[in-house]
């Protein structure tokens, strides 16, 4: 009598199982990575797009008018949404600005938010 070495169907399945377990975990790790990432770089255009907004305020030496304000900006290839809250404070020479940048289209979470304040021009 003959003895062939080898795998039963058995065993054969039971590894294909635990392969198939693996690489699903594997994909889904994968897949979170590539999510966060992606999140992440929303973030930071976000925030490029609030601090671009202050520095222009302050380049262009504006004191503006408490109010809102709000539009849309171009900004690594996507369109987001900002919106800025001035208001006064208690030194008439300052104003408080507030800037949150959405995403566009999503404006029930702020991607970034940023608070500066403006100067009076001296005159």
């Amino acid at each position: 009598m003959k003895h062939h070495a080898g795998f039963t169907l058995l065993e054969v399945l039971v590894a294909l199982t635990i392969l198939a377990v693996a690489l699903s975990a594997g994909f889904r790790a994968v897949s979170l990575a590539t999510s966060g990432a992606s999140d992440l770089r929303d973030r930071m255009l976000g925030e490029w797009v609030a601090q671009n907004r202050l520095a222009e305020h302050r380049a262009l030496g504006e004191f503006l008018n408490p109010g809102h304000y709000e539009g849309d900006v171009q900004q690594g290839g996507r369109t987001f949404r900002w919106t800025e809250e001035v208001k006064p404070t208690p030194n008439a020479l300052f104003r408080r600005i507030d800037v949150r940048v959405y995403e566009q289209g999503e404006e029930s979470h702020a991607l970034a938010t940023m608070t500066g304040f403006l100067v009076a021009p001296l005159r």
